[in-house]
């Protein structure tokens, strides 16, 4: 087979950038040769490695309140069509694809430019807005969901999954753990980066109105913003509950993986790895998400059988206290839902993105027939690469 020479855009956010770097190790271990167009965000984001080319591109977000910001937005990312054009052809890109943020914007306009084929790939339930722009110059969209709100712009559309950290796919194999009847209650709680101060001020309180039967049970994991972390730890004592307090975990694919029962928010990375390792999770989408894409994740996931929302304007103590009093005291529903969210999840995502790239470069001369590294026991042949390193 041919190698192409495949040019990669992202940048802005980690979720748009680590589906993009995922994809760009596994085309190069394929062996062909990459080119990442990031902006000064993104490559914030570690993307420098020594198997691809990275060029920063001038791109900025034109959502920014004010006409100067506004204009000035709309400026960069006319400059950086131009710094994107050069680089593609000093690169002689056979294919571009787009993951989102603004880098994205000016990336696809140049390889429409240029001729080349274009692919966007959609972290969300939703088509983000730099998609939305992009979408009509696009040869297939590939998504995360079934269902992606604003992706059919007459295009074809493929789902591929969401590419996931090689530590998450590391569990794809193991064994949710049924709750024993006595046993320890092993609930996680993730916010995000920073943690939310939702699931500070509510966690505690809804634990508080739990059954002691239940609450002496809970061996507690939470992610909080720093300066919640002494009146949260400070509530814990006070009920007794066994509890680990941090801003950062650094292991949580093993904290997803012992998990009983997680709380989160429902962001693009965290609906996939919860699929992938397949760990039932109460959603708590974040109310301020550009058009609401969070919500529409969690719905993905709930209707999967997977998961349960709570919208966080009709969220209390009290109400989240029923759920878990309900769910934590039904075993079998748990269970029966981490074996739904396992049944969602998509291990092989970046195999089937990297496919999809080929099959699109195939269309367009580029090579004869695309070809798949994929194990297909394993379902992901970049975990057995990533683990044979």
């Amino acid at each position: 087979m041919t190698a192409l020479r495949i040019a990669l855009a992202a940048g802005g956010t980690g979720g748009h950038v680590f589906p993009a770097l995922s994809l760009a190790e596994a085309l190069c271990a394929r062996g062909h040769q990459v080119l990442v167009l990031t902006d000064k965000r993104g490559d914030a984001f570690e993307v420098r490695d020594a198997a691809w080319t990275v060029t920063r591109i001038r791109a900025a977000s034109p959502s920014k309140p004010g006409v100067l910001a506004k204009l000035g937005a709309a400026a960069q990312l006319c400059l950086g069509v131009f710094d994107a054009r050069r680089a593609l052809r000093n690169f002689q890109a056979d294919v571009v694809v787009g993951f989102g943020g603004y880098p994205s914007v000016p990336a696809i306009f140049a390889g429409s430019w240029l001729n080349k084929p274009a692919i966007l790939h959609e972290q969300n339930a939703v088509l983000g807005r730099a998609n939305r722009w992009l979408v009509t110059r696009a040869a297939v969209v590939a998504t995360s969901f079934d269902a992606t709100l604003g992706a059919d712009g007459g295009q074809p559309v493929e789902r591929t999954g969401n590419p996931v950290r090689a530590a998450i796919l590391a569990h794809r194999e193991t064994r949710y753990e049924a709750l024993d009847a006595m046993g320890p209650i092993r609930l996680r709680v993730f916010g995000g980066s920073l943690g939310a101060r939702v699931f500070s001020d509510l966690v505690p309180a809804s634990l508080a109105l739990l059954p002691s039967v239940l609450r002496d049970r809970i061996e507690l994991v939470q992610q909080c913003r720093p300066e919640d972390l002494e009146p949260v730890r400070d509530a814990y004592d006070a009920l007794g509950i066994k509890a680990e307090i941090a801003p950062f975990f650094d292991d949580v694919p093993n904290r997803l993986a012992n998990a009983h029962l997680v709380i989160a928010r429902a962001g693009a990375s965290t609906v996939s790895e919860l699929g992938v390792i397949g760990r039932p999770a109460i959603l708590v989408p974040y109310p301020h998400a550009m058009d609401d894409h969070q919500s529409r994740n969690a719905k993905a996931m709930e209707n999967a059988g997977g998961g349960w929302m709570m919208g966080e304007s009709d969220l209390t103590a009290e109400t989240l206290a029923a759920r878990l009093e309900a769910l934590l005291g039904a075993p079998e529903r748990l269970q029966q839902a981490a074996a739904a969210a396992h049944g969602f999840g998509v291990p092989d995502a970046v195999d089937r993105l990297a496919d999809l790239v080929l099959r699109v470069a195939a269309r367009n001369g580029n090579v004869t027939a695309p070809t798949s590294n994929r194990d297909e026991t394993t379902g992901s042949g970049l975990a057995e690469r990533r683990a044979l390193a």
